[in-house]
């Protein structure tokens, strides 16, 4: 049998889809190199507009990825190779699930061929992704990569956005194909109609104590003017959902508050008392909720109006009142053309929660056996000397309750916070904002248990010139679950100490700047040290083991 010469249009799998790539916007993509798609590393070689970021670990790349979706609002691009590569990156699918964040995770795959037979590696990537990402497939076929690459972007930016995952059999991307370039992707968004502004109006005209709770994914900087303008225009008070604080400048007078972990009592009774609730973009989960516990199931016995992109989500928890289907960029147009009435009879209600709010950030005077850092001291220098776009990221631990509480957050897309709570999130998200924005002050805030998941990641960010700054809180144990411990089984301490390494050794050896600091009144100088490096650095700060929240010691807690 005669072989057939390929058409001079021929080209392999690997440059079609790098192809499809770069027609759709991509200019960064995030890896750890595999044998399974050295074509699509291949085809790299020849496209320089896309900038290729080789990570440490694979979790590491995915979360790189995860931050890049959230700061751009386009899919965070992430390539890893079969089994284990895939299995280390599903983290960065499940917090881009729950933290609606287009990203799309390519997956290299055993060939055609051999898939059934438990081949080296092989991983049924529907069956293990399925429940996870908003779409998870295998592309069997080289002629259908356009098509399917096309219907990615498509699914992980349209209605509430979110992960895919695409496996890419090795026999695929090698294999000669002649086909036709897929065209642009388009989101698309669901819009509120006019009857829905009707009937918020009327919501709003027949409310005594209304309270607006902002969260979700896609504000752009356009949604978030028009939601300030709203607020303002109807004299709301605003709370934001559990590490959505960005979403409104928390300095505005309608600001009061983070529903969160550690959330201020006083913001927890307001949204019990409210005989309003407009859920601007949020899902309303359980920790915006207290637990589901501040708005009942089914049937809140406050009047709910939920806006939300997925048609899906409304319903699925809260019966509303009023059920608006419409992403938060349409939403936020509505709710800023809303006339609102000459006079609103709910002043002292939102100047009320405001004032509650302020008190609550006001950091305490320190425990009078306090040692080493006061965390609260270092947030509010924090406040006081970093630009309004400055980029803070963080992953997971009790360290996040300081920055919450006691940061205010200025302007859209400067949050970098996994809402599904993974630990070691922080560094690699820091490293994607300031690849992305290098302009920016980006910094880094990290336990020590959180920073050890990806230390090694460090390196990653000398080798690209990412002149981040890591701020390392070390307690010297995971501090999350001590406190837990201490509470349930009182002075039995098992498995939450952590044997530290040197980790201002470990950070000038992976290139960057770092040092120790022991004392609040240094650490204003040493944070000014560490923005003047040149380099990536490390501010390790040693902190009170005993001090587990703003509020709470160990000791305090009953024996």
């Amino acid at each position: 049998m005669t072989a057939q010469t390929p058409s001079s249009q021929a080209r392999t799998g690997g440059r079609v889809l790098v192809d499809q790539l770069r027609l759709h916007g991509t200019e960064r993509i995030f890896c750890v190199p595999g044998e399974s798609f050295l074509d699509v590393l291949d085809a790299l070689h020849d496209q320089p507009a896309i900038d290729l970021v080789v990570t440490k670990h694979e979790g590491a790349a995915a979360n790189m990825a995860e931050a890049d979706g959230k700061l751009t609002g386009r899919p965070g691009i992430c390539f890893v190779t079969r089994g284990p590569g895939a299995t280390h990156a599903s983290i960065g699918v499940h917090i881009a699930q729950q933290d609606s964040t287009p990203m799309i995770l390519f997956v290299g795959q055993i060939s055609r061929a051999h898939k059934g037979r438990e081949a080296f590696q092989e991983v049924d990537y529907a069956a293990v992704f399925g429940t996870m990402a908003k779409w998870a497939a295998e592309i069997d076929d080289p002629a259908r990569i356009p098509e399917m690459v096309a219907r990615a972007f498509q699914v992980a930016t349209s209605g509430r956005p979110g992960p895919v995952v695409l496996a890419l059999p090795e026999d695929v991307l090698d294999d000669l194909v002649d086909c036709a370039d897929a065209a642009p992707y388009r989101t698309v968004a669901a819009a509120p109609r006019a009857e829905d502004a009707r009937a918020l109006a009327d919501a709003l005209a027949e409310a005594r104590q209304p309270l607006v709770i902002a969260g979700g994914a896609g504000w752009t900087d356009a949604a978030v003017r028009d939601f300030a303008a709203f607020v303002k225009a109807w004299n709301l008070p605003v709370a934001c959902a559990f590490r959505r604080q960005d979403v409104i400048d928390n300095r505005d007078p309608h600001y009061i508050g983070h529903l969160s972990l550690g959330v201020s009592p006083k913001l927890a009774e307001r949204v019990r008392t409210a005989d309003l609730i407009v859920a601007v973009g949020t899902r309303l989960g359980d920790i915006a909720t207290d637990g589901y516990t501040l708005l009942e199931v089914p049937r809140p016995k406050q009047k709910l109006v939920h806006i939300h992109a997925d048609s899906g989500e409304l319903g699925r928890v809260y019966q509303s009142a009023l059920p608006i289907h419409s992403g938060v960029v349409p939403a936020a147009a509505m709710l800023a053309a809303l006339p609102a009435p000459a006079s609103i009879g709910w002043k002292d209600w939102t100047s009320g929660a405001r004032a509650e709010h302020e008190a609550f950030v006001t950091p305490p005077k320190p425990h009078a056996e306090l040692t080493g850092v006061d965390m609260a001291a270092a947030m509010s220098h924090l406040n006081a000397v970093l630009p309004e776009d400055a980029i803070l990221s963080n992953g997971a631990g009790n360290y996040t309750v300081w920055l919450h509480r006691f940061y205010a957050y200025k302007r859209p897309r400067t949050e970098l916070a996994p809402t599904c709570g993974a630990m070691g999130y922080g560094l690699p998200a820091a490293i994607a904002a300031k690849l992305r924005a290098p302009e920016k002050t980006v910094v880094c805030l990290a336990g020590d248990g959180c920073f050890l998941m990806y230390p090694q990641e460090i390196a990653t960010a000398a080798a690209h010139g990412a002149n981040l700054i890591v701020i390392l809180v070390n307690n010297r144990m995971y501090g999350t679950i001590r406190m837990h411990q201490e509470k349930r089984y009182p002075g039995r301490q098992s498995g939450t100490t952590i044997a530290n390494p040197n980790f201002v050794a470990m950070a000038r050896a992976c290139g960057a700047w770092a040092e120790r600091v022991e004392k609040t009144e240094d650490f204003a100088a040493a944070f000014e040290r560490a923005r003047n490096a040149g380099q990536p650095a490390v501010l390790e700060l040693m902190t009170d083991p005993l001090q587990i929240t703003p509020a709470m010691r160990v000791t305090d807690l009953p024996a």
